[in-house]
């Protein structure tokens, strides 16, 4: 099951991407706004293959690792949703993002938006995108300086860790301080010197970590479930069920909206339109693959672990639990994984990749931030002290966040507003297709262009559902309906929201008054 699932995503890309791109029809002709809005900052012309790495570890960070293991909790459903989630959904919507924020003039997500949706959803976005952003930054602060603790004890001798320097090294405020200075230089430098330089090294560690792990997939014991195991909840302990469940969890690996944040970034660095495929749907399927790598190797590995559990999944929940007593921490189960199958080396990628991964989207996040308030307020960011005063408001914001308990209710907030914003931007991408295919006399000829809008539509109702239920069920973050309330009022939310959508479209015929 592995296997296919690894080979129809990497067929996903050349198949259903290439069907994605000529429904948009790049221009290769056209100057991009790296050219057309060149400021040494912001808009800045880079390499592609730099674009895609950046693209990738702007989205990536942890979440296709600790959000496929807590996926993997509901079964081989998992793999199902990161290969189909990701081709029709995750990696369409990101590339669509970016290509239109190419049209756009690098114009931001929430900009897009009201564009396309109306005033009052360009004001609930520009809300929305905002804390999403904090959100993330906030959570990606918390996992690197907590596993950068847990790294130093692994590898420090308890004398020196007696010292001033391993107190130091093993205190949890040190390196949050150096990562929230990252962040910093993150946000404020132009994006080719710390993003340009830094991020293709940390790409490259993520990936070779997830090779290494794809190779011990096939050379470890240990056995992963088979396809006649999906269809049903496999979840150990009570909790929000498949649906919505599953589809808020895994959302970094198959469809999340943090992405369409982060295209218009790249947007305003690629050099020509016909590489969008390449950088942004190609950065989200390889994003899919390192989630479906570390779904497989998480179930394969804890079946071979002495632990409790009847089952692979009850075995999952109590590595990454202790057994239930502690709350679920992700990070464990990786570190294990990596010093078993890939021995001291193992650490060495750890660090780079499990630590620099999320340090990486963090410091991209509060980029994203600033590029977004900057673009709804109007306050120019020319110079290194305009983009400071916009900054700071923004990470003092994210420092309160850090108050959060868990992880593990940080990351479902984050989640549940992924999917919020995905919803958002999928309606907003069928609306521009269809606006355009009745307004331009160049695709209103095509019955393929005339009915692209339905690539996103479809999505954007599954989203719309997926969002509604779990708000409405999940007991934890949520309102805690019984599971036959939850449903029917969020098919009643779901059938509402859709009936509006189509009716602003069509009433208008796509086009505003």
């Amino acid at each position: 099951m592995f296997t296919l699932s690894l080979v129809a995503l990497i067929l996903g890309y050349f198949v259903y991407g290439t069907f994605v791109d000529k429904v948009f029809r790049p221009n290769e002709k056209a100057q991009t706004p790296c050219y057309t809005m060149q400021d040494g900052n912001d808009f800045i012309p880079m390499p592609t293959w730099k674009v895609y790495t950046v693209q990738f570890l702007n989205i990536a960070g942890t979440g296709p690792i600790f959000g496929a293991l807590m996926g993997m909790l509901y079964g081989p459903a998992s793999f199902l949703w990161i290969v189909f989630g990701c081709i029709l959904g995750g990696a369409m919507h990101d590339y669509m993002a970016g290509m239109i924020s190419l049209r756009r003039r690098g114009a931001s997500l929430p900009e897009i938006i009201g564009d396309e949706l109306g005033a009052s959803c360009r004001l609930v976005m520009r809300i929305v995108t905002l804390v999403l952003m904090l959100c993330v930054g906030a959570s990606f602060v918390m996992i690197p300086a907590g596993l950068m603790v847990t790294l130093m004890r692994d590898m420090l001798s308890p004398e020196f860790m007696a010292t001033t320097m391993g107190a130091i090294l093993t205190n949890n405020l040190f390196w949050t301080v150096l990562i929230f200075i990252f962040y910093g230089a993150v946000t404020v430098f132009s994006i080719s010197k710390v993003v340009g330089t830094i991020y293709p090294l940390f790409g490259a560690a993520l990936l070779l970590m997830a090779i290494l792990v794809c190779v011990g997939i096939f050379t470890n014991p240990g056995d992963i479930p088979g396809i006649d195991e999906a269809f049903s909840d496999h979840y150990p302990v009570s909790y929000t069920p498949l649906f919505p469940g599953l589809f808020i969890t895994i959302a970094c690996g198959a469809c999340s909206g943090f992405h369409a944040t982060q295209s218009p970034m790249m947007a305003r660095c690629i050099k020509n339109e016909k590489y969008g495929l390449r950088c942004f749907y190609g950065a989200m399927v390889t994003e899919g693959v390192v989630a479906l790598i570390w779904a497989a190797a998480a179930i394969k590995f804890v079946d071979t672990l002495d632990i409790v559990g009847a089952t692979p999944y009850e075995k999952l929940y109590n590595a990454m639990t202790n057994c239930g007593t502690e709350k679920m921490n992700p990070a464990s189960l990786v570190n294990m994984i990596c010093n078993t199958w890939l021995g001291k080396f193992g650490v060495i990628l750890a660090v780079l990749g499990i630590v620099a991964a999320p340090m990486s989207t963090g410091g991209s996040a509060f980029r994203a931030a600033r590029l977004i308030a900057s673009d709804f307020s109007g306050f120019a960011q020319q110079n290194i002290t305009r983009r400071v005063l916009l900054s700071v408001p923004l990470f003092l914001i994210a420092i309160l966040m850090l108050n959060v308990s868990s992880f593990k209710v940080l990351w479902l907030y984050v989640s549940w507003f992924n999917q919020v914003l995905a919803t958002f931007t999928f309606f907003t991408i069928s609306h521009w297709l269809y606006k355009r295919s009745r307004t331009d006399s160049e695709y209103m000829c095509s019955a393929l262009q005339r009915n692209s809008w339905l690539i996103a539509f479809f999505p954007a109702v599954f989203m719309l559902a997926v969002s509604s239920c779990f708000i409405l069920i999940d007991g934890e973050n949520g309102f805690g309906l019984d599971y036959v309330y939850g449903y029917a009022i969020g098919g009643v939310v779901t059938c509402v929201f859709t009936i509006l959508f189509l009716l602003h479209t069509f009433r208008k015929g796509g086009v505003k008054k």
